[in-house]
């Protein structure tokens, strides 16, 4: 019964896959997915990367639409980025609990507060707080972008376990927002100690969204993508990550030899897993749901957004 469920499951998912391909050559339509999405949406996606290589891919696609496979602030970076693409989200209820910590009046307050700071925000931000922001960036290259800014005061939002990760790399003074990744915040030091003493020989990997005391333990700290590098580049064949599962689908396809162990099963993002190939279709065919950012935000957060894309 069982191995008949599965066949109906793979046979659906193929039909689903043939449905996708036809659907984006008659749109002029790409894919991109962020490495926190289900396999099958992995599977599907002309990219898949982090928030930064996302943003600067919906910046260069010759496509007229793009389907976005992430949560709602990255769906609006792309139209910010992409204004005249249509851009779907499969979902339009994946949103981010981080990026929903931080509001334009609590940002505009805390900036009459320091006159002379300057703000960076994370990308994981709405495009009415970008608009308030001076620059944007990623955990890819916050600690770039941070010495980048021409003043020695930091306004940064939302996420505080990054924040006080990148406050180690700078003299500036850091002014950090409250927030923090519901997924990520849930790893814990009891979790990470349990795992290295049952896997001694694997290195520990970690997200710099992790709680601090959590981040000092890892044998490498980085985002999405430096932490695929690594494993992919170490001589190490076993590791336990730190980071959102959906991970595990590129570690696997670049690294097959190596093991993966996730430093627990809670690493999962639900926003992100939302979306899967049916939503996907449905979307391609209705041209629904749309990503809509009013011209006057969409403008000012593009003035942040194409600066961190110049921080070099």
């Amino acid at each position: 019964m069982e191995a008949l469920a599965l066949e109906r499951k793979a046979e659906q998912q193929k039909e689903l896959k043939e449905r996708i391909a036809q659907l984006k050559k008659e749109r002029n339509a790409i894919i991109l997915a962020h490495y926190y999405q289900r396999d099958e949406i992995q599977e599907v996606a002309d990219f898949r990367g982090d928030s930064f290589l996302l943003a600067q891919k919906a910046a260069s696609t010759d496509a007229d639409v793009i389907v976005f496979c992430g949560v709602h602030f990255m769906g609006e970076s792309a139209k910010i980025l992409a204004p005249n693409k249509t851009v779907l989200i499969p979902d339009e209820r994946a949103g981010c609990p981080m990026a929903d910590m931080v509001n334009v009046d609590g940002l505009r307050a805390l900036k009459q507060k320091h006159p002379n700071a300057k703000v960076v925000a994370y990308i994981n931000t709405s495009a009415e707080v970008k608009s308030e922001t001076d620059i944007c960036c990623t955990s890819a290259n916050a600690i770039k972008v941070i010495n980048s800014v021409d003043s020695d005061e930091i306004i940064w939002v939302p996420d505080k376990n990054l924040g006080d990760y990148v406050s180690k790399f700078t003299d500036k003074k850091m002014i950090i927002w409250e927030g923090y990744c519901n997924t990520h915040d849930m790893l814990t030091v009891k979790d990470v100690e349990e795992m290295k003493a049952q896997y001694p020989n694997a290195q520990f990997v970690v997200h710099p969204e992790c709680r601090p005391e959590v981040v000092k333990l890892g044998d490498f700290v980085g985002s999405t993508t430096a932490i695929i590098k690594y494993c992919r580049e170490s001589d190490c064949q076993e590791f336990i990550v730190g980071t959102e599962d959906g991970t595990g689908y590129q570690l696997r396809l670049d690294s097959p030899n190596k093991t993966f162990h996730f430093a627990t099963k809670y690493l999962v993002c639900p926003n992100m897993k939302v979306n899967n190939l049916k939503k996907v279709v449905k979307c391609l065919e209705t041209n629904q749901p749309q990503i809509y950012v009013p011209p006057q935000v969409a403008d000012k957060a593009r003035a942040s957004l194409e600066r961190m894309l110049q921080v070099k």
